[in-house]
């Protein structure tokens, strides 16, 4: 997986429309393999990421879990003290 993908799901508050867009948008320029497309292929670039970001929605809205929900905050410094342990403070 892309590490610019962020997991979405079980978070208080739920993520945003621009997380979503955003997590879309990498995964589009992953699969196409650039991150600007030519302007003969922006339209279906355009196209693709907005069906992703629909479809992932829809998929936050419907998925189930027993877990508590995860403090943005908190994993935000887990992340920052995994980072600082593989590249050093």
């Amino acid at each position: 997986m892309c590490r610019n993908i962020r997991p979405l799901n079980n978070f208080e508050p739920p993520a945003t429309g621009d997380e979503v867009h955003a997590a879309a948008l990498q995964y589009v320029r992953k699969v196409a393999g650039t991150t600007k497309p030519s302007a003969a292929n922006q339209a279906a670039f355009d196209r693709a990421v907005e069906e992703v970001a629909h479809t992932t929605r829809h998929l936050l809205a419907e998925l189930v879990t027993t877990a508590p929900p995860k403090n943005r905050e908190t994993e935000a410094e887990k992340a920052r003290a995994r980072a600082r342990l593989r590249y050093g403070a």
